[in-house]
């Protein structure tokens, strides 16, 4: 079970077949001379390698954002969520967004929690998130699997 906070900085939380949980921050900042559609390239070999190495993902879940902070931030992440869903499409992996709200609620009760609360609460669950992306992986995961199997 994959769960992916989609971004420049993509947060992300896999869940092994044995039940581990293992997490991290991803950075896709485009370089200084490099074209607009490499940081997606670089995020379809990032899943491909993942999948290389956590096989089988029996299902991929994503932060369903609705209001971005701008134009730029609203492009890059319409950018992920295609290069994602086009991904899980080929290779048969059913994908879901969950909205930010829900994510939010199911981690800290409130489903406006700001970044620290949300960092706070995946220390309180054991990890130790780098940044609030992989803190919010880390939340939408242990959502998805409150839902049950995938």
């Amino acid at each position: 079970m994959l769960a992916l906070d989609l971004g420049t900085s993509t947060g992300w939380a896999l869940r092994t077949p044995e039940g581990r949980i293992v997490s991290g921050t991803e950075s896709f900042k485009p370089g200084r001379f490099e074209g607009g559609g490499m940081r997606f390239l670089r995020f379809r070999r990032w899943l491909a390698e993942l999948k290389t190495t956590a096989e089988p993902i029996g299902a991929a879940y994503f932060e369903e954002v609705r209001r971005h902070a701008g134009v730029d931030a609203a492009h890059a992440y319409g950018g992920f969520l295609a290069t994602l869903t086009a991904w899980c499409e080929h290779h048969q992996i059913p994908y879901a967004g969950v909205p930010v709200g829900t994510i939010k609620r199911h981690a800290t009760g409130k489903g406006n929690a700001d970044k620290a609360t949300m960092i706070a609460a995946a220390q309180a669950r054991g990890f130790t998130p780098a940044d609030d992306n992989e803190a919010d992986a880390l939340a939408l995961l242990a959502w998805a699997m409150a839902q049950g199997p995938a």
